[in-house]
Formats: structure tokens, C-alpha cells, sequence
């Protein structure tokens, strides 16, 4: 059979050229993802590895330990950075890490936190710190801090002090004790003349205490009356049970209002504090939704 000299060799046939080129870029692909779907796969964190990430120091049973808590840790012990840390130190920080991960992962195997009351306690404010943390760090405007301090302007005062005497007398004194205060006082005044009617000091206040302090020792009655009392001033005759008492005040600094920048450092912290509380409440009422409760019909 004749050769035809002038006819091209088939693999030079454009058409097949296109579809070798074609078949060949399909098989590259196809490896190309095989080899980075096989990377993925090794080197996700749900899935075991040889590796230890350049971010992390160490994998306790593929649980990575944070290179900058690593760094951080070697601060709080050694006062040193990387760079500056001996052999022997670098090895103790990590065996520290290494030992506490090992014990935590031991702790959920044997489901520590569910039986250990420290440990839900520890739990319970590490949630309550999450749920938290925006208002933590966040940073009120001046408008917001300047509204909740005319809101709560009884908060910001200084203490009051007092000093005051507590003289009590028995029930059968009440007839022979004037309401008038200069006889009243008169009489507190004069040893004889209060042995006589059976007074003496309680004792429970002792020379100049904080408003609190006088409130504890006296009680809400007598101090309701004692706070309103000027200099010098004396009570009139008070009753409770068995006991009649008479309040000689002999020096009382009332509480003075403190300007808002003088309070404000307070003020903030006030505002945190009630933005926080928010925050909780709202966490709890959220977790409460979603949880599935059961309760004892008898606590219903």
C-alpha cells in the first residue's frame, strides 16, 4: 500500500493534542486536591498528628498547649523570657503544663466536675466570667457614667461619723425623766442625779464611729434617731422592751455629697458591677430556655 508523504503523523493531529492536554491537567487536579484534602485531614485538630503546630509548645493526646501561655508561664515563674530562660527552667514549665493538661484530661474521664464542689465552682465563674466579659473590658461613654451617677446619687457620699452616748434607764424612770432636753441633759449630765434614776451608758457605742458602725451597735430605731441629731443635742426619752433610752450626741458629721469627678473612679466600677449582674441574669434566663428541666413536684 502506497505511503502518502505528505500526510501528518497522528499525534501531531490537533485534536488529539487538545485531548491528551486536556486528560493530563484533569489528573493534576485530581492529585493536587487528593494531596491537599490528605493534608487536611492529618493536620485538623480533631485528628491525630506528628506534628506540633508552630503556635503551640507541646500535644498531650493531640490537645495542644499554647505557645504564649508556654511564654507566659516562664514569666509568672522565673521573671524570664524565652531567650533568657535556662534549659532546666524551660523543662520545668513544660512539665508543669504537661502535668496539669494530663490532670485535667483525667478529671473529664472521671467526670470530676460534676461531683467536686470546688471544681463547679471554679466552672460556674469561668462561664459567669465569659458571659461577663463584654462588660468588663468594655469602656462607657461619659454621658452613660455622668446618667447612672445622678441615678444613684446616694451612693456617692462620704461616711458620716458620729460619736454619741447610749444612757438607758428602767421603765420605772420614764415618770421622773423630762421631755424637756436642757433639763434632760441636766440631768445625764449630773452622776448623782442619773444613779438616782437608775441610768447608766450601754456601752455599746465608744468615741467617733462610722454611721455604720453606730447602726450596727444601736439598731435601725435608735439610729433613725440618733443620725438626725446636731451637736450637744439630747434624745428625747425612746422605749424599746423593757429599757428606756436616751441619746446624748455629742458629735455628728453628716454624710457630704461627692462631685462626680471626685466619684467617678466609684462611679465606673458601679456601672460594671450592674452591667455584669445584666449580663448574668440574662445568660441564666438563656440557659434556663434551652435547658431541659425537670422538677420534684413537691419543690414546683
Amino acid at each position: 500500500m502506497p505511503i502518502d508523504q505528505n500526510a501528518k503523523p497522528s499525534w501531531r493531529n490537533p485534536a488529539q493534542v487538545n485531548n491528551a492536554r486536556s486528560l493530563l491537567l484533569m489528573a493534576a487536579g485530581v492529585l493536587t486536591g487528593l494531596i491537599l484534602a490528605g493534608y487536611s485531614l492529618f493536620t485538623a485538630r480533631s485528628t491525630s498528628t506528628l506534628i506540633v503546630p508552630a503556635e503551640d509548645v507541646a500535644l498531650v493526646n493531640q490537645e495542644p498547649l499554647s505557645r504564649a501561655d508556654y511564654l507566659a508561664l516562664l514569666q509568672t515563674l522565673y521573671g524570664v523570657d524565652l531567650g533568657h530562660a535556662t534549659p532546666e527552667q524551660r523543662r520545668k514549665a513544660l512539665d508543669d503544663m504537661i502535668r496539669e493538661e494530663l490532670f485535667v484530661q483525667r478529671g473529664k474521664e472521671l467526670d470530676v466536675a460534676s461531683t467536686d464542689p470546688d471544681v463547679r465552682s471554679a466552672l460556674v465563674n469561668a462561664v459567669e466570667l465569659e458571659i461577663a466579659e463584654n462588660a468588663i473590658t468594655s469602656q462607657p461613654s461619659e454621658a452613660a457614667l455622668r446618667q447612672f451617677y445622678e441615678t444613684h446619687r446616694d451612693r456617692y457620699v462620704s461616711e458620716g461619723i458620729m460619736r454619741v452616748r447610749d444612757l438607758v434607764f428602767p421603765v420605772s424612770a420614764l415618770a421622773d425623766l423630762p421631755s424637756e432636753p436642757r433639763a434632760l441633759k441636766s440631768i445625764i449630765a449630773d452622776a448623782q442625779a442619773l444613779a438616782r434614776l437608775g441610768g447608766r451608758d450601754s456601752g455599746k457605742t465608744k468615741g467617733d464611729e462610722f454611721y455604720f458602725a453606730v447602726k450596727i451597735h444601736l439598731g435601725d430605731q435608735l439610729f433613725e434617731v440618733a443620725k438626725d441629731q446636731a451637736d450637744g443635742m439630747v434624745s428625747k426619752p425612746i422605749r424599746l422592751a423593757d429599757e428606756i433610752h436616751v441619746l446624748d450626741m455629742q458629735t455628728n458629721k453628716h454624710p457630704v455629697p461627692f462631685e462626680f469627678n471626685a466619684a467617678r473612679a466609684q462611679v465606673l466600677s458601679d456601672y460594671r458591677s450592674q452591667a455584669i449582674d445584666r449580663l448574668k441574669s440574662s445568660g441564666e434566663a438563656f440557659l434556663r430556655k434551652r435547658a431541659n428541666l425537670l422538677i420534684a413536684d413537691d419543690l414546683r
